[in-house]
């Protein structure tokens, strides 16, 4: 089993002065969630999450040899203007990755991001960016040490991007991504996502993932300091233990097809999650009532239709209608015409299952 310091590069004998990449990499969607972490971004239980296909950040490292200092050195570009106020998370992120990476220290970077959904409409895009950065970084590694692996490239670009928001491990590579250590997930791992390694059936072969944008503002707890209200939280054992079994059920649910298990799994999965915020001190309620209007919507048009309409839920109001593509035109009739009126200004966003980063020749 790979430690941290397995990911502490190599001295290099090759040089380079100057250059650049490009990434995309998508956000992804926990079907069991992670909430609760130790130190160095570890999780404190296993989650499973969907690659996202659509909502994704495209970032461009352009990077040059400067004069050797001890400082990192770089320009932050969103959308083609500087952004300012990312610029710490970035500081600290590469504050975090230095001693895997001491290299960075060498060269200033010019880090220019876009997303191809918008910024402020309450997806995560820290996954997507961080992700879409520790590819880049991962390219100018392998440039360095041309021998590196494909397999340890991506184990160590979903390691760094861990680093920097949790979840954006799950973001580099597969369809369906596994992140911490769990008995009957072969290779799982806290420091890093792995590929589901099992046979996934034909019923969530390009499932689909509508986002319903209920609440596009600024969350009133981030989710750095929901993690944190963990530690001392009354149900955070029998959470844990609970995500372990849950893994488990959803593992076998993903390789049998069992759509009335995985909607049972899923959305169980969704409201626990929201009630760990509620029951933390202090507690706090992210879900706004159109969110609980749709969620009885679709409880309601389940019932009477049959068809396998599931929601999740992320840190936040937003909700994530989930369906396989086989019902897509029955669902997005629905949803049009009884679930966009919850929607902030109407909007949502259509989205399906992806497969992960993509190098931008």
């Amino acid at each position: 089993m790979l430690s941290e310091k397995d990911f502490m590069a190599k001295p290099f004998s090759t040089v380079i002065e100057n250059g650049s990449f490009q990434w995309s990499a998508p956000s992804n969607i926990a079907l069991v969630k992670y909430w609760g972490k130790k130190e160095n971004q570890i999780p404190a239980n296993p989650s499973i999450s969907f690659t996202l296909n659509n909502c994704k950040t495209i970032t461009k490292l352009a990077f040059a040899k400067k004069q050797s200092d001890s400082n990192f050195s770089f320009d932050l570009l969103f959308d083609g203007q500087p952004k300012e106020d990312f610029k710490p998370k970035i500081q600290k992120f590469l504050e975090r990755v230095d001693v895997y990476c001491p290299y960075l220290k060498d060269y200033h970077f010019t880090i220019d991001t876009e997303n191809t959904f918008p910024h402020s409409s309450g997806i995560a895009s820290s996954a997507s960016g961080m992700a879409a950065l520790a590819m880049n970084i991962m390219s100018l590694e392998k440039a360095l040490h041309p021998e590196m692996t494909e397999n340890f490239f991506n184990q160590k670009a979903s390691f760094l991007a861990r680093l920097g928001s949790g979840s954006a491990c799950r973001s580099v590579k597969g369809s369906v991504v596994v992140w911490g250590n769990h008995t009957e997930i072969e290779g799982s791992s806290d420091l890093f996502g792995v590929e589901f390694p099992a046979k996934i059936h034909e019923n969530f072969k390009n499932y689909q993932d509508t986002i319903l944008l209920v609440d596009k503002g600024e969350k009133q707890v981030s989710s750095t300091v929901g993690h944190d209200l963990m530690h001392n939280h009354p149900f955070a054992e029998q959470r844990f233990a609970q995500a372990h079994q849950n893994l488990s059920a959803i593992k076998k649910v993903l390789e049998s097809g069992d759509l009335t298990d995985f909607i049972k799994i899923v959305e169980s999965e969704a409201l626990t999650l929201h009630s760990m915020m509620m029951t933390s001190i202090p507690y706090f309620i992210l879900m706004k009532p159109n969110t609980l209007e749709i969620i009885n919507k679709i409880w309601k048009f389940r019932n009477e239709t049959n068809i396998p309409i599931c929601f999740t839920l992320d840190a936040g109001a937003n909700v994530h209608v989930l369906y396989p593509e086989n019902v897509r035109v029955e669902v997005m009739q629905f949803i049009t015409t009884e679930l966009v009126g919850y929607c902030q200004n109407g909007n949502y966003i259509c989205d399906a299952i992806g497969t992960g980063a993509i190098k931008k020749i």
